[in-house]
């Protein structure tokens, strides 16, 4: 079936704001097992024009897989109207042009966004995504040729690192230890993970995040273990869809000065207030916009 709601479906899942691998693809078909009310549900994508071509195999109404697909690709959200928005800003009018067709990539798991964005941080996209996937393929639930990202009290069983797995195993030698986190390449990361899976296993509800009022989120997950501020926001933004979060970084603070300030030096905190001041509920768009119009247009070479 045509799903008529513009997209660039490989730039959307290819921009590098993402908390999230990208889905499978194979012959420009981008296919993945989404949970759908607690029911395993493959989606199969295919850029059909300017819109997807979607088909899904599972034990769910079309209705409630169509509603799954336009959350996690944010179809509802009028591309048009936000073009119009960055039109009527000088500094961003040019945007659309390098942008067209990209939405956010909200994860169908909060969990997986959390971890996913600890292993983000000082991370390439490359490592980080490998070793998201290599997580799912360890410990989440095989469908087919795709896995579930586990649950956090699945994840809060495993072992930290190939010292523990010899000490808590029959294996003799610890060069055949390679179910455990540090195994998947996350490094000094994996007692940050081990600490937010206990959280979210017995301290926080994810529930309760989708309630609260934007700061009292942020503070929440500020909370966790490897997570600062950019990281926070991103996990709201990706994890929760709070639209106001602006995660900003070095890269965010020098095109926002570059573009506001005459390239003033300005700090990283001072850059986010003023993101999500000034662009209210369009300010995640408009730094995930902001960020691959910089990587597009040579402004970020320039700003180097």
């Amino acid at each position: 079936m045509i799903v008529e709601a513009p997209i660039d479906l490989e730039l959307t899942q290819l921009s590098g704001q993402t908390s999230q691998p990208p889905w499978m693809e194979v012959d420009n078909c981008y296919s993945n097992v989404v949970l759908v009310d607690g029911e395993p549900v493959v989606f199969n994508l295919r850029q059909a024009g300017d819109f997807l071509d979607f088909n899904f195999r599972g034990n769910v109404s079309q209705k409630k897989a169509i509603s799954k697909l336009s959350y996690i690709f944010d179809l509802d959200f009028d591309l048009n109207k936000f073009y119009k928005y960055l039109g009527n800003h000088a500094e961003l009018a040019e945007m659309s042009k390098f942008c067209n067709g990209l939405r956010l990539f909200l994860a169908p798991d909060p969990f997986e966004c959390i971890i996913s964005s600890i292993c983000s941080a000082n991370n390439s996209i490359k490592r980080w995504t490998k070793s998201i996937s290599q997580i799912k393929c360890n410990w989440g639930n095989q469908y087919g040729n795709y896995y579930t990202f586990p649950q956090s009290k699945d994840l809060l069983n495993v072992y930290l690192d190939e010292e523990q797995e010899l000490n808590s195993s029959n294996i003799q030698n610890i060069s055949m230890c390679n179910n455990n986190l540090k195994s998947c390449g996350v490094g000094y990361r994996a007692p940050y993970m081990r600490m937010a899976s206990e959280m979210f296993t017995g301290e926080i509800d994810f529930r309760e995040i989708f309630a609260m009022d934007y700061d009292e989120a942020f503070e929440t997950i500020l909370k966790v273990p490897g997570v600062g501020p950019k990281v926070a926001d991103c996990i709201l933004l990706y994890g929760f869809n709070f639209r106001e979060a602006f995660p900003s970084d070095v890269w965010i603070k020098r095109i926002v000065s570059h573009l506001y300030f005459d390239g003033k030096d300005m700090s990283v905190a001072k850059v986010r207030d003023f993101g999500m001041e000034e662009f209210g509920n369009n300010a995640g768009y408009v730094q995930l916009y902001l960020f691959h119009y910089a990587r597009k247009s040579g402004l970020m070479s320039k700003l180097k």
